[in-house]
């Protein structure tokens, strides 16, 4: 409530102010000189208010105590003691629901009301103490002590305060409305300060509490700082109230302006025979006149071009059925770009652009042909799987180029909403179609490429599951008729030639992997990322530092030391970064005309790439017993591992150390069971398995490591300590084991051998069914290697310690020298997973 408001509200309650709370017209809030007041008086309880010295106000009287206080005290000598109510609820207050602080008021008139209540006009006199409550029955006496004022030591801080009351008054008269105008003048009109501090914190729209706190200060300077802060609150809450009531007012004339005008102009447009929205309508009719599209959509369109023009173009869904139409008129329906058949151009642009990457290039010209010869076929749907950097991304550009076709790209990585796919329903403010219609709509063809980029990171949450969405999207079977909820009509995907890409198919849905034809691309070898980078990194690097080819040349030893010792990736995009190093290089010296050498070689990397930030581990020397080299595979291309095991006194415990994870502790564990199986065959006493602890540990131990492929070189380590006898030099091997001796295939071959040529190993131990894998690779990439490929673990150790089969090692558990004659060994297939 406003500090004024109390002048324009009354309160109808027992013993409450009935009317505006007037001030005396003696402008004197004290008793006068002279005026004697008695110790004991009735007393008066008073609701929802305080009253103040000098404040004359109506009361209305309703509770039969009161009714006696007044009519007993207006009998005597018209003087009665007010106090104000803790708790307004109480209909019966005792003392302790009083405040022991009021005031001294005089009846000036009491008035028999028309509906029976009594109306007691009071003015406050003087302040006072309640000391003892006499009696409450029949109706409440109190003896009493008067309060005098503390007069203000600082007479000229007094004054300013004054004025900064008064200022602050008149600026909460200016700013309420309700207040009149005359009430400035009232308040120029009242002299005395302490009156004039009764009536403001008498009319202040704060709580009763805060009033009579105000009430009960003796220090005059307190009082007037604590109505002054009460009265700043208040003035910057009417401040805040009026700049909103001046926006919404401006805002609502605004409103009312821009409605007149558009009526204004509405009507001057039907005069010159001009109708913007009919305009529009028409536009719309002109485009779809020349549009080809299914015998639906075009039904479609013309309902609810005939539904727009019975909308008013005011309301919101006139807008919305407009921008419908309008994304109706936009889609490629029917427009197709015409295909590049020309196989070996299409060839030799997938060639140029992109290294490499043989199978997807011969998938692409395999579609190419049917294409040609049948003339119609749906499109492949292609999934790229493979590390970052090895161009999944930039292969579907090329592809749209070589087909010429239009390209476009859709990032999936961290998509959360349903929406996203298949769009929002027009019915809702700002819908949208999905990603699917918008690139198709902006790629203005029913065929492009459509890269689908990391499938992979697609997200779930309550907003839907976006992958789910795609598994129409990516069905041949029913992206003929995909539906889109913005468009509410059925779209055929099934000319689009959709590439995913990913780097990760285990976090890819079961389904939505079944529906893609997966083409893995593994990484680049040492031979294959020198050509890249001779034949586009850097020509791209050369261009984008404005240097001509006469100006910087790198050689291919320099190539291959920035490759194993400056980057450590499958793909090649760490090494473009590198070039991109050596450019600035050479480019600030040719901007500065300082003198360089052209040719960049391997002796100058240091000077222009610091010290290299990774050493390959090459083989280096013959290893000692109990020592064995693995090939293992990691994202950034192969490595070789080498497992180190140790022999001490102990109880027969295994250790393993190193960072690995279960399926390599697997590992251990079943090479060594096999190796306690078949002690006797090995030449190993059983009796060191108890009083040896053997110790397996892998190297760099803050690199984690998992999966089978370590198991056969765990194996022939643990047998070479057990035995004594080291392995032939310059020898890899990588496989998985079983119980029974069985070497099973594992994967990432390519990158294996290719880390095993670098590493300078000379011979590879390999499961027979790896032998494939070996053959995809091309042969100038592992010339110099020899493999060997084995089935049983008898021949890996045959080979990497020169244990002969003669040394009757058990087959499936059953010596050689014990088999009976005549009398066959059952041997359990176990499939090769």
């Amino acid at each position: 409530m406003n500090m004024f408001d109390n002048w324009l509200m009354s309160q109808q309650s027992d013993d409450e102010p009935d009317f505006v709370p007037l001030f005396s017209l003696e402008d004197d809030d004290e008793a006068k000189q002279g005026e004697v007041f008695p110790d004991t008086m009735p007393m008066l309880p008073l609701k929802n208010t305080v009253l103040f010295p000098g404040i004359v106000t109506p009361i209305t009287v309703g509770r039969d105590k009161s009714i006696r206080a007044v009519q007993r005290a207006y009998e005597e000598n018209r003087y009665i003691g007010v106090l104000s109510q803790k708790d307004v609820k109480i209909e019966n207050p005792s003392t302790r629901d009083l405040y022991r602080v009021g005031t001294i008021a005089r009846i000036l008139k009491l008035l028999k009301m028309p509906d029976g209540s009594t109306t007691a006009i009071l003015q406050g006199r003087k302040r006072f103490y309640l000391d003892d409550m006499l009696s409450e029955e029949p109706y409440m006496i109190g003896q009493i002590t008067t309060l005098e004022y503390e007069q203000p030591k600082n007479k000229l801080e007094f004054r300013a305060l004054i004025s900064s009351v008064r200022d602050a008054a008149r600026q909460i008269i200016e700013l309420s409305p309700q207040i009149p105008s005359e009430a400035v003048v009232m308040l120029k009109n009242i002299n005395n300060d302490n009156f004039l501090l009764n009536f403001i914190a008498s009319n202040l729209g704060i709580k009763v509490n805060e009033k009579q706190d105000i009430l009960e200060i003796n220090n005059l300077r307190e009082k007037a700082s604590a109505i002054l802060h009460h009265m700043d609150a208040e003035l910057q809450l009417l401040e805040l109230k009026d700049q909103i009531e001046t926006k919404v007012r401006t805002d609502i004339e605004k409103q009312q302006r821009d409605y007149f005008l558009s009526q204004q102009l509405k009507t001057i447009q039907e005069e010159l025979g001009q109708n913007p929205q009919e305009e529009d309508i028409n536009e719309l009719m002109r485009k779809a006149a020349k549009k080809k599209w299914p015998k639906n959509v075009a039904e479609t369109f013309h309902r609810e071009i005939n539904k727009l023009r019975r909308i008013n173009p005011q309301v919101a869904e006139y807008a919305i059925g407009l921008n419908y139409l309008e994304t109706l008129i936009e889609m490629p329906w029917m427009d197709f770009t015409k295909d590049n058949f020309d196989l070996k151009r299409v060839q030799q642009v997938l060639d140029k652009d992109h290294y490499g990457l043989k199978k997807v290039k011969e998938r692409i010209l395999e579609h190419l042909a049917v294409l040609k010869l049948k003339g119609d076929m749906k499109a492949p749907i292609l999934c790229l799987a493979g590390p970052p950097g090895v161009g999944k991304t930039s292969l579907g550009n090329s592809i749209a180029r070589a087909l010429k076709r239009k390209y476009v790209r859709m990032s999936l990585g961290g998509l959360h909403d349903e929406a996203e796919i298949r769009g929002h329903r027009k019915t809702y403010i700002g819908a949208m179609p999905g990603r699917i219609v918008q690139s198709l709509k902006k790629a203005k063809a029913g065929n492009p490429v459509f890269i689908l980029d990391e499938i992979d990171k697609v997200g779930k949450d309550f907003r839907g599951d976006p992958s789910s969405a795609l598994l129409e999207v990516l069905d041949p079977e029913q992206n003929t008729t995909f539906y889109d909820n913005y468009l509410e009509l059925e779209y055929d995907l099934s000319k689009v030639l959709f590439i995913a890409t990913a780097n990760s198919l285990s976090t890819i849905q079961p389904a939505l992997l079944d529906r893609m034809e997966i083409i893995e691309i593994a990484g680049y070898s040492l031979e294959e990322k020198v050509e890249i980078a001779k034949r586009h990194l850097i020509p791209h690097q050369r261009k984008e530092h404005g240097l001509k080819p006469a100006q910087v040349k790198i050689n291919d030893k320099a190539l291959v030391r920035i490759v194993q010792s400056y980057t450590a990736e499958s793909g090649v995009r760490n090494l473009n970064r590198e070039i991109g190093s050596v450019m600035r290089h050479v480019a600030k010296r040719v901007a500065m005309g300082e003198a360089y050498e052209v040719t960049v070689k391997p002796e100058h990397l240091h000077d222009i790439l610091g010290p290299t930030k990774y050493d390959a581990e090459v083989y280096q020397e013959a290893q000692a017993a109990g020592v064995a080299i693995g090939l293992a595979w990691t994202a950034v291309g192969g490595e070789i591992l080498f497992i180190e095991v140790s022999m001490n006194k102990g109880s027969g415990r295994l250790q393993l150390t190193g960072n690995l994870g279960e399926v390599m502790k697997e590992s251990a564990g079943t090479a060594l069971s096999y190796i306690k199986a078949h002690a006797e065959a090995l030449n190993i006493d059983p009796e060191v398995f108890d009083k040896k602890d053997i110790h397996i540990h892998i190297p760099e131990g803050a690199i984690p490591k998992d999966g089978p492929s370590a198991g056969i070189t765990m194996l022939t380590a643990i047998t070479s300590a057990l035995t004594g006898k080291a392995l032939k030099p310059f020898l890899a091997m990588t496989g998985e084991i079983t119980l029974r001796g069985k070497v099973l295939p594992v994967g990432g071959i390519k990158e294996k051998i290719l880390a095993a040529k670098r590493a300078g190993i000379k011979e590879v131990i390999l499961c027979k069914d790896n032998k494939k894998h070996v053959e995809e690779i091309e042969p100038e990439y592992i010339q110099g290697l020899k493999f060997h490929y084995v089935a049983q673990m008898d021949e890996v150790l045959a080979l990497a310690i020169g244990l002969k089969k003669e040394e009757k090692i058990k087959e499936n558990g059953v010596p050689k020298s014990k088999k009976q004659k005549g009398l066959p060994v059952v041997r359990p297939q176990i499939p090769a997973a």
